[in-house]
């Protein structure tokens, strides 16, 4: 074993090739016979196993239905009106009592006839041979009518069957009316019951649409009741109570599964052709031959791309030597993304070597060029910091000199509130700022709006003188105070009243934000708080405000909401209780 393996490593590359797809070529074939015999031999069983269950399962629901029919029958020559009217018939002598009593007779039947889908119609014979009818009624041969009759005559209070014919396709339970009263059990004959079967719609409701059922009693059909094989020809194959075979009738050949019912008598058959069935076998050899065909072409495939994986990775590697010699390393790195990585082998590696090489001298030059850039983009942002806050602070100044000069007091303390905004907005000092620094620029942004909004505005601030001097985070009141005006008081004609006042809690001292406005609903708020809904304003969200609390005093601190439609919104700061020293 060892020596043929050693022999196989030295070998060409075209002949360990021929080896691997003959090996795939014959491991795909005895693979494709295996499943076809396998296929075959449990084929029959299965066929048997499924025909037999479903005959079975619609056996025991057509038998119990039909118990059911011929328990109603009992109850109706049982019940006790049709058991009185029926012995009023029996010994009236007026013909006008009879007709009424026939009557009475018809209407108390509806109540049966009308309650069962099963019964296409219902038909009593009474002591004078006058019959009444009721449901969905066909004219019965006389001499049928009589084989019924005596039939049931014979039977002596039991339930018989007649079997579907020509005339009439449903099957007939009739069953004679005995008399009796209370304890008084004469028994004589006063009338007859006979109930016509819809077998189609039980065969249908029990049975569902699996196979070609097929009922008999003897060579007598029960379902349907002109079958497309005489049941006589399928007789001497019936040798047991349950079992399957093949049988040809008339130059047709078919699957019938058959079982036979203890109780009755009558024998059940699920006949299927043969045909059918055998489109299912050839499909399972068309689709061996069709898989081994699809293994075959695929190591043929494998085979060829197999021998060129092996000369690739060369042909690449040269390519992108060829570009980094040009002093394109960008190209050569992006040439060596394959769709597959290379393998752990010597090709393998001395392409990872390469790719490494290129990418570290290609960092190297973008890292240079990014440094420079940045440089030299950092030097215009200062410079930019340092032009514009003063030539819009020179600016504003100019705007406020000259409305004092033409007296107009309003936009002059448009422009001083504006220009504080500003100052604190841009300036570089310390991020924390006190609280009292922080409701001075909320008053500055209030004197603005209010010169918007006039009357519309009504702005409260209750916060305590004690704690004033605590430290809270720049831009914390103010944009929240902008998105209280954005949300609640933009959006409406009406007048609006916004607070932001202090209260103390167990563990916290708070200071609220509040609006008398539409509210937000659920889903809105929900986006809020996740920082998916970006606030109007200067851009600084209520996400941004609760990291930098959060990040300034402690997890335990930070911003919550409380909004509901039509109940306006509060927005909550959560800050240490104790001052700090």
């Amino acid at each position: 074993m060892q020596k043929w393996l050693v022999s196989f490593k030295h070998m060409k590359i075209k002949n360990k090739l021929s080896l691997l797809i003959a090996f795939i070529v014959a491991m795909t074939f005895a693979f494709a016979i295996l499943v076809q015999q396998y296929a075959f031999s449990v084929y029959d069983e299965q066929l048997y196993q499924k025909s037999s269950q479903v005959l079975h399962l619609s056996s025991s629901a057509i038998e119990k239905e039909l118990e059911r029919i011929e328990q109603l029958s009992f109850s109706i020559v049982t019940d006790t009106q049709v058991q009185s009217l029926l012995r009023s018939i029996a010994t009236s002598d007026s013909d006008y009592d009879r007709l009424i009593l026939r009557k009475r007779l018809v209407d108390r039947l509806l109540n049966y006839v009308g309650s069962e889908p099963s019964l296409y119609s219902i038909h009593v014979v009474d002591a004078y041979g006058v019959q009444q009818d009721l449901g969905s009624v066909i004219p019965i041969p006389p001499d049928k009518r009589a084989a019924i009759l005596r039939i049931a005559a014979e039977a002596n209070g039991e339930a018989r069957w007649t079997y579907p014919d020509a005339s009439d396709p449903a099957l007939i339970l009739s069953r004679d009316v005995r008399s009796y009263s209370g304890t008084l059990f004469d028994l004589k004959e006063i009338g007859t019951v006979f109930l016509r079967i819809n077998m189609d719609r039980i065969v249908h409701e029990m049975a569902g649409e699996e196979g070609d059922l097929v009922m008999t009693a003897g060579t007598d059909p029960i379902y349907p009741s002109e079958p497309h094989f005489d049941p006589a020809a399928v007789q001497d194959s019936l040798l047991s109570g349950s079992g399957y075979f093949t049988q040809e009738i008339e130059n047709q050949t078919y699957f019938i599964a058959y079982n036979r019912s203890a109780e009755t008598g009558w024998t059940y058959l699920n006949v299927t052709p043969f045909n059918r069935i055998f489109k299912q076998i050839v499909f399972i050899k068309e689709l061996a031959v069709i898989v081994f065909i699809l293994i075959f072409a695929v190591a043929i495939l494998w085979g060829i791309r197999f021998s060129r994986g092996l000369t690739r990775p060369i042909e690449n590697l040269i390519a992108r030597m060829k570009l980094a010699e040009k002093g394109n390393f960008a190209e050569a790195n992006v040439l060596a993304t394959d769709q597959e990585p290379p393998a752990m082998d010597e090709l393998g590696l001395l392409h990872r070597t390469f790719r490494l090489m290129v990418e570290r001298i290609n960092a190297l030059i973008t890292e240079n060029y990014a440094s420079r850039l940045l440089i030299k983009e950092t030097e215009f942002k200062a410079l930019q910091a340092q032009i514009n806050p003063h030539f819009l602070y020179n600016t504003l100044e100019s705007i406020n000199w000259m409305a004092k000069i033409n007296k107009q007091t309003r936009i002059s303390q448009m422009v001083q509130a504006l220009a504080f905004l500003l100052r604190n907005a841009v300036s570089l000092k310390e991020p924390v700022l006190s609280l009292a620094e922080e409701l001075e620029m909320v008053r500055n942004y209030v004197t603005i709006q209010k010169f918007r909004f006039e009357d519309r505005l009504s702005f409260r601030l209750d916060v305590e003188d004690k704690e004033l001097s605590r430290k809270i985070p720049k831009l914390t009141l103010q944009p929240l105070l902008e998105n209280a005006v954005h949300y609640a008081l933009e959006p409406s004609v009406d007048a609006c009243t916004i607070a932001i006042y202090s209260r103390y809690e167990k563990d916290a001292f708070c200071l609220v934000v509040e609006d008398d406005g539409p509210g937000m609903a659920p889903d809105t708020l929900e986006l809020l708080q996740k920082g998916e809904l970006v606030a109007a304003g200067n851009g600084i969200g209520l996400l941004n405000i609760d990291e930098r609390i959060r990040f300034a005093f402690g997890e335990p601190y930070g911003v919550e909401i409380d909004s509901a439609p039509g109940q306006g919104t509060r927005v909550i700061i959560k800050l240490p209780k104790e001052l700090e020293g």
